[in-house]
């Protein structure tokens, strides 16, 4: 079965990451803009990886660690990263640790 993606306007609950069985879910992709709930269980770990697009992670919940070029950034219930196309990064997990990723597919500027 497919998983659902939201519909524009449509409401989606997030639930807590304490809530049994919560994951990692796709929330709403289109040809220009993906976000996704990100579920990592403490000690879990994204390794170093790049994304054709600009993204953002905000945590709602826990603790993370996010390794970029310019080093080790800190993730905590409400704060927000930001990192442009191609950047390398990972993401390891310090406590179980609930993420809104978000990306843009970035278009050259028009001239």
């Amino acid at each position: 079965m497919a998983k659902h993606h939201a519909a524009a306007g449509e409401v989606m609950k997030i639930p807590p990451i304490s809530k049994s069985g919560v994951k990692t879910s796709a929330l709403v992709k289109t040809d220009s803009f993906e976000a996704i709930h990100l579920v990592l269980r403490a000690g879990e770990h994204i390794p170093d990886h790049q994304i054709g697009g600009s993204m953002s992670l905000y945590c709602i919940e826990g603790d993370a660690t996010i390794d970029t070029p310019e080093g080790e950034r800190l993730l905590c219930a409400g704060d927000w990263l930001h990192l442009e196309p191609a950047t390398p990064h990972a993401v390891r997990s310090i406590t179980d640790v609930s993420l809104i990723l978000t990306v843009l597919f970035d278009r050259p500027a028009l001239r």
